[in-house]
């Protein structure tokens, strides 16, 4: 145990790790981020259905039990933490940070009844780029914490749609019509699932996974994500009326 803290002491002279939002240096006890920048994390606090935006977005728009994230996509730090998680092959920012917010979503009992953990799929075109899908990585730091399995192989991802990041609601939604496919509906028929990804802006991709999802029946599907990048106070269908 003392050649190991020698060496990690060692390992940190040498080899100093820096916080992926602000650049400062870690020590040995700081993980990915820094105190401060994890302090400065906008979370989202959730009480109940009406002061979760999260929930909101999806009221009226497709039938789910829950849905949550762990903190608000907003300024430039917090676009470069993900952008690292995404892009610059650190997916196991992603496994940190999802255990921090299962950690913290165990406390208001959002994992109760949950079966299985399904990572938002990316068409594999973009995965052999990548090297690795960021929401795969994220349902394995919720497992740390859960144990509720993972599988990767319920849906697919045929279309490799464009971009979302420049586009308006209605085009996100035409942008994502008909991407996915469900392939084993027998291994969540009677199961509630919950659907994972790293980012939720307006739910158009979350919307239309789910909706596959939906096609194997007498199922219920929660939803969680990293971060959320919509608006703070959604407008439902359900108000509109």
């Amino acid at each position: 145990m003392q050649v190991m803290t020698i060496f990690e002491d060692i390992r940190e002279l040498l080899l100093p790790r820096s916080c992926v939002m602000c650049g400062e240096r870690l020590s040995k006890y700081e993980h990915w981020l820094c105190c401060n920048c994890l302090r400065r994390l906008d979370l989202v606090k959730i009480v109940d259905v009406e002061d979760n935006p999260i929930q909101r977005l999806f009221l009226g728009q497709i039938p789910i039990e829950r849905a949550a994230s762990y903190f608000f996509h907003e300024g430039e730090k917090t676009r470069t933490l993900l952008h690292r998680l995404k892009y610059f092959d650190q997916p196991d920012i992603g496994v940190y940070l999802a255990h921090l917010m299962a950690e913290d979503l165990v406390k208001k009992n959002f994992f109760d009844g949950i079966d299985v953990l399904i990572p938002m799929p990316l068409h594999w075109k973009r995965l052999w780029k990548r090297g690795y899908n960021q929401s795969r990585y994220i349902c394995q730091g919720i497992r740390e914490v859960t144990d509720i399995p993972i599988d990767s192989g319920i849906v697919e991802r045929i279309v490799n749609n464009p971009t979302q990041t420049h586009l308006y609601t209605t085009e996100r939604r035409t942008n994502v019509e008909g991407i996915f496919r469900l392939k084993h509906p027998e291994r969540i028929i009677g199961r509630h699932v919950l659907l994972v990804d790293d980012v939720i802006t307006t739910g158009a991709t979350t919307m239309e996974c789910t909706k596959e999802l939906m096609k194997a029946g007498d199922i219920r599907i929660s939803i969680v994500s990293l971060s959320y990048a919509g608006q703070r106070f959604i407008q439902t269908a359900n108000d509109l009326k």
